[in-house]
């Protein structure tokens, strides 16, 4: 609908209610476009439908790959969202992602904690709807701006102006991009997991992800200690988030299989088997086990059999079983397989490092069985990029018998080798890694997990030292607010972004020439007018 139409269907409505006394539809037409998405469902439904869209562009074309990064806070991906309209005119093949590490880390009662699904589960649907909060208001500021622009535009008697921006309302870019939700393990079982993810998608989260790890042994990807579950424990999560998409009428809604088998090497339970070469069978046959004779069998001991051969699973004190070494590549190529063939969107392979050949390898067998198979990739920042870069154009310049005598491998992330064609090389490298990965190795979307958080303490640390230190108050004037207005940040303008103006409009509205404004002459956000 166009702004003249929402003009109109209020002037109607209006008109059919004469005690309405100082209603204006045109105030009503602008405080309903300002309020476009009603529920978090308007939202899923919206950003479920761009995710399938990109999808589908990225299957004709692996260059047009999408990308994120985390956010602990609505605030922050506001201002995400407010810098991508600034510096690209469009939002287009951008999204948020929603980290479990952060919302532990930063948004629990309890305070701090580690990765492990230890905090609150209701945090989750909490932020996401904080999120979009944020990124509503953020539609609404700017388009109370434009309102302004023609309210001035028609003041002066600028037909033209006044056409140009009611026109702009008309094609106006939304702030609501969708957001990939972490759910951990799902905090429980089946049951626990489709709970949780109907309040997610409620709360507006199109795409939800999901990994293979045991609910209450849940680790960080990045971290010792992880144990898998076999995969039918995780195929009913997947059917449980499907069926929570479904109840809500998100048919489009998309599920992130995410698999931590490279680097997990226990398993708590053995998997059912019915018949030898089943899913669970396969599951068993990475299993760390020795033979034994029947003279052998011990009360309480778990056995397994491989065709004629009994075996006994080696057990640890913790009660956990584990893995083979080395098997790690084929479990999570059959997570892989195991979790698109019953109803996963996209996939997760948490690595180690950041190496295309690695991701490839593993992608390249699954697209073997699924040639649709595609990727969301972790650009963590639990990973030393500059010293895993470096290292492997060191590799790599050796393998060709190039002379790498002028550097130390072990010691490469030291400043003393920034600068050299070795370090420019692997800087290069990393600038391109998220184009060169979608292309070789099938990512779809590469996000950050944590970007914010360290950002946020690296701002911090510049701040403190300088303010607290021989700059006092430059070292904020200099380094914040003097870049900020340069720069065009909008938040220099805090009343403005904290939603004065939009108040201010509101008491127009309500009380007409009675209003008692906020921004009037003496406002001093009116001193950043230039």
């Amino acid at each position: 609908m166009s702004y003249q139409t929402f003009v109109e269907d209020a002037f109607k409505l209006i008109q059919a209610n004469e005690m309405w006394t100082g209603i204006t539809p045109e105030a009503v037409a602008r405080m309903r476009l300002q309020n476009r998405f009603r529920t978090g469902l308007d939202i899923a439904r919206y950003t479920a439908a761009i995710m399938r869209r990109d999808m589908a562009a990225y299957d004709l074309d692996p260059s047009k790959y999408t990308q994120s990064l985390g956010c602990w806070h609505g605030f922050i991906g506001q201002q995400k969202v407010i810098s991508l309209k600034k510096h690209f005119g469009s939002t287009e093949r951008r999204y948020i992602y929603l980290s479990g590490w952060m919302i532990a880390a930063l948004r629990s009662e309890f305070g701090p904690l580690p990765d492990q699904s230890m905090h609150e589960k209701t945090s989750v649907p909490a932020l996401i709807e904080e999120l979009y909060t944020f990124l509503r208001q953020a539609d609404a500021r700017e388009l109370g701006m434009m309102f302004r622009d023609i309210d001035r535009a028609r003041e002066a008697g600028d037909s033209v102006r006044d056409r140009q921006l009611l026109q702009a309302v008309d094609n106006y870019q939304t702030h609501i991009i969708p957001i990939i939700a972490d759910i951990d393990a799902g905090f429980g079982n089946a049951e626990a997991t489709y709970l949780l993810a109907k309040k997610m998608i409620e709360a507006g989260a199109c795409a939800l992800q999901i990994e293979n790890q045991v609910s209450d042994e849940k680790q960080c990807g990045h971290q010792d200690g992880k144990v898998t579950v076999p995969h039918e424990d995780f195929v009913a999560k997947i059917r449980a988030c499907r069926y929570a998409f479904l109840e809500l009428g998100i048919d489009d809604g998309i599920i992130v299989a995410r698999t931590d088998s490279l680097g997990a090497g226990l398993t708590k339970q053995i998997a059912f088997s019915a018949r030898e070469g089943d899913i669970g069978d396969q599951y068993n046959s990475f299993l760390d086990c020795e033979e034994v004779a029947d003279s052998q069998h011990q009360n309480g001991e778990v056995l397994i059999t491989r065709g004629s051969k009994v075996l006994r699973p080696k057990r640890l004190r913790s009660n956990l079983y584990q893995f083979r070494e080395g098997t790690g590549t084929d479990r999570c190529v059959l997570d892989c397989i195991t979790a698109l063939q019953n109803g996963a969107d996209l996939l997760w392979i948490e690595t180690e490092k950041p190496h295309i050949e690695q991701i490839a390898g593993m992608v390249d067998r699954v697209r073997q069985v699924i040639p649709s198979a595609k990727l969301v990739y972790n650009n963590s920042p639990s990973f030393n990029w500059t010293l895993n870069f470096r290292q492997q154009v060191f590799d790599a310049w050796k393998k060709d018998g190039k002379d790498v005598s002028g550097y130390d491998r072990s010691k490469l992330m030291s400043e003393e080798y920034d600068g050299t064609p070795l370090a420019t090389e692997a800087d290069e490298n990393i600038r391109t890694f998220q184009r060169d990965a979608s292309l070789r190795a099938g990512i779809f979307h590469h996000l950050i997990t944590l970007p914010t958080y360290h950002t946020a303490a690296l701002s911090t640390d510049s701040l403190a030292k300088d303010y607290f230190g021989d700059q006092g108050m430059l070292g904020y004037v200099a380094n914040v607010q003097r870049k900020e207005i340069r720069q065009g940040i909008a938040c220099v303008k805090h009343q403005n972004m904290a939603g004065s103006d939009i108040g201010d409009d509101h008491k127009g509205y309500f009380s007409g020439e009675a209003a008692l404004k906020a921004g009037g002459e003496h406002n001093t956000m009116n001193q950043f007018a230039a």
